[in-house]
């Protein structure tokens, strides 16, 4: 077994070589003048049970072709088995028409990632569960929620205190997922979206009063919605509020809708490589997952069952 590492996040690239006590391949990820893309394997992986580890965040486009170049290098180099290994997978959020003559990018960049030679995907918490059968190989689609439920355990005393609020209708499953997993109860943010990029809150459907609340979902990109949620749990009577997060995008004017919101806390996992930025926000904290990416690489590498991770 080998681990490649391309440039998007090699900080959790090398956690996860840590945690597997293996080195990461040698290889160069260059780039010429006119910025195309060029990659050289500088080990042997001829017969081996490669896995490429890339998030396809941002410059998404960027990520998505060295995640495709690497693949194309393993396969001329006659690697056996390629594992896409995409802690973030970008344009998952477009994974159907929203209208007339749209794309369903989603299903394309499946389609790109078998087409460059992928024998197998692994991922965690994407944004649709059906985007698993965009591809026609196997894919294991990772979920954080263990991972949130020890860090809350450890961070809350008090379980009959705690209240898990999907920030939307779409997300309760999600949420109801952590929920029933922590024994606690669930709450819902109904909102409509009059523009594009707003939101408005409209409802809270659960009793909040006097109830730490947790937001908690997949994605957390201008943290508007986010943001909005917290001030209406806040309004309608929370005693405070903090979020749990995935996948931490954070584009835009997120961070400082973040330091000015009535959240206590923002946790999200190192799935995006964070800027220095992110790491010097007061209220963002970071949970790293190389331990479970890892070990469901370790699992996949001896043909043992992903799925026992999540019992």
């Amino acid at each position: 077994m080998k681990l490649l590492a391309a440039n998007s996040n090699r900080t959790l690239g090398q956690a996860i070589g840590d945690y597997l006590d293996m080195p990461l391949t040698k290889a160069r990820v260059q780039r010429f003048l006119d910025n195309e893309i060029f990659v050289t394997i500088d080990e042997n992986v001829r017969g081996e049970d490669v896995f490429v580890i890339q998030s396809t965040s941002y410059p998404a486009n960027d990520n998505l072709m060295e995640l495709l170049i690497c693949i194309d290098a393993l396969t001329r180099a006659s690697a056996k088995r390629i594992t896409a290994v995409i802690p973030y997978f970008g344009y998952a959020r477009q994974d159907r028409k929203t209208g007339g003559r749209t794309p369903i990018s989603a299903k394309l960049v499946a389609n790109l990632i078998t087409r460059a030679g992928a024998h197998r995907v692994l991922t965690m918490d994407l944004h649709a569960g059906q985007i698993q059968g965009f591809f026609d190989i196997p894919t294991d689609n990772l979920v954080a929620i263990p991972f949130m439920a020890k860090d809350i355990k450890a961070n809350y005393s008090d379980p009959h205190e705690l209240m898990i609020v999907s920030p939307d209708v779409g997300g309760v499953v999600r949420a109801r997922a952590l929920a029933d997993r922590l024994n606690v109860d669930l709450a819902i943010v109904d909102k409509r979206r009059p523009r594009p990029g707003e939101s408005e809150v409209m409802n809270i459907i659960g009793d909040v009063t006097d109830r730490r609340c947790i937001l908690f979902d997949d994605i957390v990109d201008s943290a508007g919605t986010l943001c909005h949620a917290a001030k209406a749990l806040m309004d309608r009577g929370a005693r405070s509020v903090s979020a749990y997060v995935s996948h931490g995008v954070l584009s835009g004017p997120a961070l400082e809708r973040v330091a000015n919101s009535v959240l206590t806390e923002l946790v999200i996992t190192d799935s995006i490589e964070a800027t220095e930025a992110i790491r010097q926000n007061p209220k963002i904290r970071l949970v790293g997952v190389a331990p479970l990416i890892g070990e469901a690489i370790r699992r996949i590498a001896n043909e043992e069952s992903v799925s026992k991770l999540f019992d």
